[in-house]
C-alpha cells in the first residue's frame, strides 16, 4: 500500500482521551479540531514550569538526494519503539508546508507504517497555523504600503523596505513583483517580492517565541525598513501593527497534538525549512514534550550542517536547551548517489558508489561529535533493495570511525522495526553525560561566525562577499554583532552548488546577501544563489493529487 493507503486505514483514538490517557492532560486544557487534533493551551503549558525535564533527542541526516533520506519517517519510527520498550516518548515534528507538499514531496507526514496521523490533514490545512503566519505577515505589508499612501509621516524609504508579501506554495513568478500600479489610487508605485511562508520571519519568531508577550514584543521589532538616510531603522511597533498580528496568530502559537499509527502523541508545531530558515519546530512543542514526556525526539529540516547546526546555535543557544545524542539518518540509496550513482540505476549493488558516497556521511558524523560535541548513532532506514554486502560495508566504515551503524525497518515495520535503535538510542542517553559545544562563540564577530560554519562543517576554504555585502555585514556588526547566523543556502551540498555531491573541500563560500531578522534575533546569510521563494519542478506533485467523490484525498505520498 501507499503512505496515504496505510495512514487511511489506520486505526486512529480520539485526541482528547489518547492524550489524558498517554500524558494526563485534561479534556479542559485542549482545543479539538475536530476528532484527531487538538490545541494545547498556553495556560496548561505553564502549569508545568516546576517539572523536570526528560531528555532531548535530535533526528537529523546526511545531505539530501532525490532518493529520500526519511528523516521524519526515523523519528517517528523510533518514537515507536521507545514507547513499545515502556520508555514515556514524546516526537515533536515540523508541520508540512503546502510548497513541497504540491510540489517535490507530496507529503511531509512519515512514511510506511512509522507516520503521524490524518497524514491529509497535516499534510493539507492542519490547524491553521500557517496561514495564520502568512496573514499576519501580509498584514504588516499591507500596513506598511498604506502608510506609505497616507503621508508617509514615519519617512520610510520606498527603495529600502525590508518586508517582502508570502504565499505557502512554491511559485517562482512571484519572487520579484510591482505593487501599486494603476496610478495613485492604487499606493505608491515600487518593486516588491514574496517568500515562502516558511521562511518569514514571522514563522522563526513563533518558533522561537516563549509566550504571548514574548511574541508580540518580538513582532514589534521587525525592522521593516530604513528611512533615507540608510541607517535609521523604522519597526513594525512603529506602525503599531504588533498587536493585531498577535491577535492572528492567537491559535497557531498553541502547540499541536496528533498521534502516530501505533496511537502515540505527537506534536507538530512550527515548521521553518533549514535550507532558507533555521529549521525547527517551535520552542514551546520541544519544552512542552519535555516537561511531559521522559524522552523527547525530535528532528532539524535538511542535513545536519543546515538544521542540525541551526538547532544547536540557534534554538539550544536561545532556548537554553542541551540534547543527549544525535540521530544520523542515511539510506543506501542515498550514500550511492553521493557516489555518483544515477537515480535509476540506486537500486542495484554498488559498493564502489557506496564507499566514495560515504564521505558525506563522514563528514555529517565529524560534524556532530567534534564540532557539536554530541554522542551520535547512525541509523540506516532500510530498503528492500539494499544488499548485505553494502549493509555489511556500511557497518564496518561507521565501526572504523567509532560509531553504531544499526539498520532499521521502521518504515515496513514500525515501532518493532526500530527497537534495536532504541535500545542503542537509550543506551547512550542514559549513560552518557554529552558534552555540549556551540559551533561558534556568540562573541565572535558576524564575518568570522559565517566562516566558522563554511569552514567546519562545509569543508570550504574560506567565504567571499562584494563589497557591499561586507559593508552591510559591518554595518550590522555595530549593533547586532551578538546575534547567530541562520545561513541560506543549498541542501543539496555541503557548498553552495547544488550538483557537487559527496563531500567537497576546498571550496569558496560567496554571501550574496545578509538580512537582519531582528524580532527573530538572527542575523540570514544567504550563500550563493539561494532562492527564498521556491519553484514547482517539471512535473509536480499537484498533478497526481486529487479527491474522489466521496471525499478521499488521493496522491498524497
Amino acid at each position: 500500500m501507499s503512505d496515504i493507503e496505510i495512514a487511511q486505514k489506520a486505526e486512529m483514538k480520539p485526541i482528547i482521551g489518547l492524550a489524558e490517557e498517554k500524558f494526563g492532560i485534561p479534556a479542559e486544557q485542549l482545543d479539538p479540531y475536530g476528532h484527531y487534533k487538538a490545541k494545547v493551551s498556553l495556560e496548561y503549558i505553564n502549569s508545568l514550569t516546576d517539572k523536570k525535564d526528560g531528555k532531548l533527542i535530535l533526528v537529523t541526516a546526511i545531505s539530501p538526494t532525490p532518493a529520500g533520506e526519511g528523516k521524519t519517517t526515523t523519528t517517528v519510527g523510533l518514537g515507536d519503539a521507545m514507547n513499545r520498550l515502556g520508555k514515556k516518548t514524546m516526537i515533536c515534528l515540523r508541520e508540512p508546508s503546502l510548497g513541497p507538499c504540491f510540489g517535490m514531496k507530496g507529503g511531509a507526514a512519515g512514511g510506511g507504517y512509522s507516520q503521524v496521523v490524518p497524514m491529509e490533514d497535516i499534510n493539507l490545512h492542519f490547524t491553521g497555523d500557517f496561514h495564520a503566519i502568512g496573514v499576519a505577515h501580509n498584514l504588516l505589508s499591507a500596513m506598511i504600503d498604506n502608510h506609505i499612501n497616507h503621508g508617509n509621516s514615519l519617512g520610510i524609504d520606498p527603495r529600502r523596505i525590508q518586508w517582502k508579501r508570502v504565499v505557502d506554495m512554491n511559485d517562482r513568478a512571484l519572487r520579484k513583483v510591482t505593487v501599486g500600479q494603476g496610478g495613485p489610487a492604487n499606493g505608491y508605485l515600487r518593486e516588491d517580492g514574496y517568500d515562502i511562508v516558511v521562511a518569514s520571519e514571522v514563522m522563526a519568531i513563533l518558533c522561537l517565541a516563549t509566550s504571548r508577550a514574548d511574541l508580540k514584543e518580538r513582532l514589534g521589532r521587525i525592522v521593516i525598513a530604513y528611512k533615507a538616510d540608510r541607517t535609521t531603522p523604522i519597526y513594525a511597533r512603529d506602525l503599531n501593527a504588533q498587536g493585531s498580528m498577535a491577535a492572528l496568530l492567537k491559535d497557531a502559537i498553541k502547540p499541536n497534538l496528533v498521534q502516530t499509527l501505533e496511537n502515540n502523541i505527537a506534536i507538530i508545531h512550527g515548521g521553518p525549512f533549514a535550507n532558507i530558515a533555521h529549521g525547527c519546530n517551535t520552542v514551546t512543542a520541544t519544552k512542552t514534550a519535555l516537561k511531559l514526556a521522559d524522552y523527547a525526539i525530535t528532528e532539524a529540516g535538511f542535513g545536519a550542517d543546515l538544521g542540525a547546526e541551526k538547532f544547536i546555535d540557534i534554538k539550544c543557544r536561545m532556548a537554553d536547551l542541551k540534547p543527549s545524542a544525535v540521530v544520523l539518518v542515511a539510506t543506501v540509496r542515498a550514500l550511492k548517489s553521493h557516489g555518483g550513482v544515477d537515480k535509476d540505476d540506486l537500486n542495484n549493488e554498488n559498493l564502489k558508489a557506496l564507499d566514495e558516497g560515504f564521505v558525506n556521511l563522514e563528514r555529517h558524523l565529524n560534524n556532530i561529535t567534534n564540532h557539536y560535541g554530541l554522542p551520535c548513532v547512525v541509523c540506516i532506514n532500510h530498503f528492500t533493495f539494499d544488499s548485505d554486502a553494502e549493509i555489511a560495508l556500511l557497518k564496518e566504515k561507521c565501526e572504523a570511525l567509532g560509531v553504531k551503524c544499526i539498520v532499521s525497518k521502521h518504515w515496513a515495520e514500525g515501532g518493532a522495526g526500530a527497537e534495536e535503535l532504541a535500545e542503542e538510542v537509550l543506551n547512550i542517553v542514559d549513560n552518557r553525560e554529552p558534552e555540549f559545544t556551540f559551533v561558534y562563540d556568540e562573541d565572535l564577530p558576524l564575518w568570522d561566525k559565517i566562516e566558522a560554519i563554511s569552514t567546519k562543517l562545509y569543508g570550504a576554504a574560506g567565504i567571499t562577499a562584494s563589497p557591499k555585502v561586507r559593508g552591510e555585514i559591518k554595518a550590522l556588526q555595530e549593533k547586532y554583532g551578538k546575534f547567530p547566523i541562520c545561513m541560506a543556502k543549498t541542501q543539496m551540498s555541503f557548498s553552495t552548488n547544488p550538483t557537487a555531491k559527496g563531500a567537497p573541500s576546498g571550496h569558496t563560500v560567496e554571501i550574496s546577501e545578509v538580512k537582519l531578522a531582528n524580532g527573530a534575533g538572527f542575523i540570514v546569510a544567504i550563500a550563493g544563489n539561494m532562492m527564498t521563494m521556491p519553484g514547482l519542478p517539471k512535473m509536480p506533485a499537484a498533478e497526481r493529487i486529487d479527491i474522489t467523490d466521496e471525499g478521499v484525498i488521493t496522491g498524497l505520498f
